[in-house]
């Protein structure tokens, strides 16, 4: 028996993430909770709904494309492992990011990067 999900069902979770996210956070380290992406944070930058873009995913399904953020301040030395979103309340979705030291008083870019959810098989 075949598998099957309307694009509204995929979206749905998706325009959770877009519809609150309120800041990345680089991180040092997997965060477990919204506070713990606060405190690890290195850098951070505030965002919302203007921010994604809904589409087809790449291969299926699909995806919120979060836009570049550019020359975020680097609050706080130390190696960028991963990208935390966060809404006002709540730790939202957690990333990898490409390893990279950062040193206070510097800034980061965030480039463009999908969150894809596949069509069912």
């Amino acid at each position: 028996m075949g598998k099957k999900s309307d694009d509204s069902v995929l979206d749905g979770a998706l325009n959770v993430i877009n519809a609150n996210m309120a800041a990345f956070h680089v991180n040092t380290a997997e965060p477990l909770d919204r506070a713990a992406a606060i405190a690890d944070s290195l850098a951070d930058v505030a965002v919302d709904a203007t921010d994604g873009t809904l589409a087809n995913g790449d291969t299926s399904g699909r995806k919120l494309t979060l836009g570049q953020q550019a020359a975020i301040p680097i609050d706080a030395t130390g190696t960028a492992t991963h990208i935390a979103i966060i809404s006002a309340t709540l730790l939202l979705y957690v990333t990898t990011c490409t390893s990279q030291a950062l040193t206070s008083g510097g800034t980061v870019t965030i480039p463009a990067w999908d969150i894809e959810i596949a069509d069912p098989v």
